[in-house]
């Protein structure tokens, strides 16, 4: 079973930026989408962006679109999530996640979850 592990997360001011990484544990050699989503305190999960096994397709939720670009490395097994202009409501611990379901990671779920990673953002 493919392994995730965030990192990157930490405190940041609004307006700046921050980029975080996901490392697999290993390529399944099916189809391997990936993606982000976050849960802020007290919120419900909320999908952030997502990306197919090429690189190729691109998607992201509305909250965070112009702001955010997911990118991958496949030779690294990596998957990035780029945010900029960060908002105190961009706060949350936001979560990897793999899937070989393509809408479940539009869903804000998956097979295969990380552990998360905090993301603080400062007024």
């Amino acid at each position: 079973q493919v392994q995730l592990k965030e990192s990157g997360g930490g405190l940041v001011q609004a307006g700046g930026s921050l980029r975080l990484s996901c490392v697999a544990s290993e390529r399944t050699g099916r189809r391997d989408y990936m993606g982000w989503f976050r849960q802020g305190q007290g919120k419900e999960r909320e999908f952030v962006a997502a990306i197919d096994e090429t690189g190729d397709a691109t998607r992201y939720g509305d909250s965070v679109a112009g702001r955010a670009t997911i990118s991958r490395d496949n030779a690294k097994n990596t998957v990035y999530l780029q945010m900029d202009n960060m908002k105190f409501e961009d706060t949350a611990v936001y979560y990897c996640a793999w899937d070989n379901v393509w809408w479940r990671i539009l869903a804000a779920k998956g097979q295969t979850v990380g552990q998360g990673t905090q993301v603080t953002v400062s007024a």
